[in-house]
């Protein structure tokens, strides 16, 4: 297994709620295809370098999380696919 990091950022105009249902959703991703969070930092509401769909700011959150070679490309095609994130990173980490 290999470790990763995830840094995704939900649009503003969402409630707590359902942000919240995002994070579990996304965390439901991770352990249905065989991977494990280790980590999960929720940085809150902050302001964007730069305009994205004309908003400028996003809540951010950080993902630690072990999983096979194979899961990054299966979680970047649901990110995608969410209309709720703006932007996203997976990236993976030295061991």
């Amino acid at each position: 297994m290999n470790a990763y990091e995830l840094l995704y950022v939900v649009t503003p105009d969402l409630d707590e709620e359902t942000t919240r249902a995002v994070e579990e959703k996304f965390a439901g991703i991770l352990a249905a295809n065989g991977g494990e969070v280790t980590k999960t930092d929720l940085w809150g509401k902050r302001k964007l370098a730069y305009p994205i769909q004309y908003k400028t700011e996003g809540h951010y959150v950080l993902v630690e999380f072990d999983g096979p070679p194979e899961l990054p490309r299966e979680l970047e095609r649901n990110l995608k696919n969410d209309e709720r994130i703006l932007r996203f990173l997976v990236t993976r980490r030295d061991a």
